[in-house]
């Protein structure tokens, strides 16, 4: 007999043949998979140690109201809970995944939540490098340059902090890489199914931020390029075809994945565009020392951001790359313009100077340093790269290849030492550029900790010095509405700090922002970087004592607050008072020294200062009071003056507004408020309600004769959002509550209004009519 082997399963053979197709394909790609294999796990040993940043919330709650939208269709209502202007121009392209995994996976509860937006965050950032990667390889033909690309994209300090918890600039810097790795393989293929790819890339691009409409725009004129340059009709044909599939395809992405452009896609197109544009936000920002509002930065306060947070060998290596190509551009012109390579190499150098050199010189509204600007590091990163492959190459018979791959590897372990020295706070990094070894000194001259991440360490010092419920820990503003609401929490442990009796009884300890002013004599604990602080623990005062002090003198203002004038500090005290009053309101302090010469430079135009205060920082409630104890500057102080921005209503205030309301006003409605017109003003009023009334927000559509009164970016709308939170226009007296709104100045003919409780997403709808 004759042994013959036994017959292998056709799908088992079929299978090995598949994954021995797969290992032979990835087998040129060792390196990269190896890098990138070492930062996946990094980035999942590090996840738990960045705490959550402002922003989460806001991104969280724009997808949320998009959700809500596509499934109710009430743009009343989506419009209302959106937290900020221009909020419904965010698209949904990386958030809405998001939004589903955590209701699939009820990661809703706890800080897990935060923890899977930060790890996605990060993926996303990691295939951002893979892309560099790929790209780099294409454009070199060489793995080590392309391996030497991903770890420069990767290894950027403060973007690396950002890839956990900035799920609004990370994701459209990786998209961005995308969008560039697509645009070269549809140029070089050039097939009609490569540009269609392209434009969805870009539409999802420009989706996540309008900057995007760089390549929206970018991509059509080098293709017109092609179209000039054709030798044929042929070639005439597939470009205009091709221009044509990319516009359409990404075009029908953006409208796809932005819900508030479906019912009017053209009048909200051009309200996205102009809105964008000219974004309504404006913040303070501290810059080489001095503070301008965002609108009116310095011209080189991007590139100076930039220049001083980077990586300096990359800096130096992208600068003789962007050099290197602007001069072959401009020595021929023409060659640059028709080949294919070249051209892409102009488009990086584009990619990263005009958006700019545009922001400069149109004065565009930029703070947070460059945060809106880091999708810059895309094209900067092949730039790099470029640079160090023409010095090799320049320097081939004066130095081995080896030597530049060398120095290229030195820079990196700099930068990994570094940013392993100031882990988790990777965000405030600095290079040799500026002074960071003059204690406090970069405090004093650049924003640090914008985004509050390292608030996180402050708490979790009081989370282990083990307070008793005697002396409740106080969470500060911005950080209270996760710690206060279940579903919320960025800190592990933070039950501990949930289960004292009251967390409203803030008169223990404080966590606050190296931007407000110091006490040394208060001061517990400090996080720091380079030597400058970036968040420090206080000791707060003995409030009952500051209390009882103000009850032996009179007060300078009688307003929502009492406010007494102390030796060194203002005394403010409400009563009765429930939390929102201070885990929510803000005041400004107008300074008037005696010397003029005591205050900060940019100042003494106006004679006075103005400083900002978050009542929460300073305050504590017991006994159904709220007391804050705001301290004054150093220098001596003529005259103070709080200033409440909207006004503040007093309980005297609100007791007459009612009273001239039902004696002379006009009911318009009941419901769960009486709601009056009386003299202009709306006047809500409910006979029985308790300090937790504080708490409620309130959304009021007003809704005019004309629509011409509106003003422009509301006609669309047909109405205007005079929404308010019942803290900023409401009053407690003699157990009832009251809120006065006064309404525009010209005609109304009916108003919308209701109480929205995110929380418990409970509402009251009212709809009142006014005209007549």
């Amino acid at each position: 007999y004759t042994l013959m082997p036994l017959p292998r399963r056709p799908e088992f053979s079929q299978a090995r043949r598949r994954l021995q197709a797969v290992m032979g394909a990835l087998a040129p790609h060792w390196g990269a998979l190896l890098a990138l294999g070492l930062f996946l796990v990094a980035g999942l040993a590090v996840l738990d140690d960045y705490g959550s940043a402002v922003a989460e919330t806001t991104q969280q709650q724009i997808v949320r109201a998009n959700f809500d939208y596509l499934a109710n269709g009430d743009l009343e209502r989506f419009l209302t809970e959106l937290w900020t202007a221009a909020d419904e121009f965010y698209g949904i392209a990386f958030e809405a995944p998001l939004f589903l995994a955590d209701r699939i996976f009820g990661l809703d509860v706890g800080r897990g939540v935060h923890l899977f937006r930060h790890l996605v965050t990060h993926f996303a950032f990691l295939s951002g490098g893979l892309f560099a990667y790929l790209l780099a390889r294409r454009l070199f033909r060489n793995r080590v340059l392309a391996v030497i690309a991903m770890l420069i994209f990767l290894l950027h300090p403060r973007l690396y902090a950002h890839s956990f918890f900035n799920s609004k600039d990370i994701p459209f810097l990786a998209m961005f890489v995308i969008a560039l790795f697509l645009a070269h393989r549809a140029f070089k293929r050039d097939y009609l199914l490569a540009f269609a790819l392209l434009g969805v890339g870009v539409g999802a691009l420009a989706n996540l931020r309008i900057m995007g409409v760089i390549l929206l725009a970018a991509v059509p004129a080098m293709r017109a390029l092609d179209l000039a340059f054709a030798r044929d009709w042929e070639e005439r044909q597939r470009a205009l075809l091709s221009t044509g599939v990319f516009c359409l395809s990404s075009l029908l992405t953006v409208y796809a994945l932005l819900p508030y452009l479906w019912a009017d896609p053209l009048a909200r197109a051009v309200e996205w565009w102009t809105t964008l544009s000219q974004h309504p936000h404006v913040d303070l920002i501290l810059f080489r020392g001095m503070v301008y509002l965002s609108v009116d930065a310095p011209p080189e306060y991007a590139p100076v951001w930039f220049s001083i947070t980077s990586p300096p060998f990359a800096l130096l290596l992208g600068l003789i790359g962007a050099a290197v190509v602007v001069g072959v551009g401009a020595k021929a012109p023409l060659r640059a313009l028709r080949n294919t390579r070249l051209r892409f190499y102009l488009l990086l150098v584009g990619c990263f100077a005009l958006p700019v050199i545009a922001t400069a010189s149109l004065g565009a509204n930029i703070y947070n340093a460059w945060r809106h600007l880091q999708f810059l590091w895309a094209s900067f990163v092949l730039l790099t790269v470029f640079g160090l492959h023409w010095l090799i190459v320049a320097l081939n018979k004066r130095l081995p290849r080896s030597a530049a791959y060398g120095a290229a590897g030195a820079g990196l372990a700099a930068t990994l030492v570094s940013m392993a020295l100031i882990h988790p706070n990777q965000q405030v990094y600095f290079n040799a550029l500026v002074d960071r070894a003059t204690p406090e000194h970069l405090r004093t001259q650049y924003t640090l900790d914008y985004w509050a991440h390292s608030m996180r360490q402050g708490f979790e010092w009081i989370l282990d010095q083990s307070p008793s419920p005697d002396a409740p820990v106080y969470a500060n503003e911005i950080n209270s509405r996760f710690l206060r609401k279940e579903g919320r929490r960025i800190l592990p442990n933070a039950e501990r700090m949930l289960d004292y009796p009251s967390l409203d009884a803030l008169n223990a300890r404080r966590v606050i922002f190296h931007s407000q002013e110091e006490r040394a004599d208060l001061a517990l604990h400090r996080v720091q970087v380079y030597e400058n602080t970036l968040v420090a623990v206080e000791r707060k005062p003995d409030l009952r004592a500051v209390y009882e002090a103000t009850l032996r003198s009179e007060p300078i203002e009688r307003s929502a607050f009492r406010v007494y004038r102390m030796d060194e500090s203002l005394a403010l005290v409400k009563e009765p008072c429930a939390a929102s009053f201070l885990t929510e309101q803000k005041a400004r302090l107008r300074i008037v020294p005696v010397d003029q010469n005591d205050l900060p430079y940019w100042r003494r135009d106006r004679g006075f200062e103005l400083r900002n205060v978050s009542l929460s920082g300073y305050g504590a409630l017991f006994d159904g009071k709220c007391v804050a104890q705001v301290p004054l500057p150093d220098y001596p102080v003529a005259d103070v003056k709080v200033i409440w921005s909207p006004p503040l209503i007093a309980a005297d205030d609100a007791r007459g507004a009612v009273r001239r309301a039902k004696e002379a006003g006009r009911l318009l409605g009941r419901g769960e408020y009486d709601i009056y017109l009386s003299s202009g003003d709306l006047v809500y009023v409910k006979e029985q309600c308790d300090p937790n009334e504080t708490e409620a927000r309130f959304f009021l559509h007003a809704i005019p004769e004309r629509k011409s009164d509106l003003p422009p970016e509301r006609r669309l709308h047909g109405f205007n959002n005079l929404n308010f939170d019942f803290f900023l226009r409401g009053a407690l007296f003699d157990g009832k509550c009251a809120a006065v709104v006064p309404l525009p100045q010209y005609q109304v003919a009916s108003i919308q209004t209701g109480q929205f409780i995110r929380d418990e997403g409970k509402i009251w709808r009212m709809e009142l009519a006014v005209g007549g």
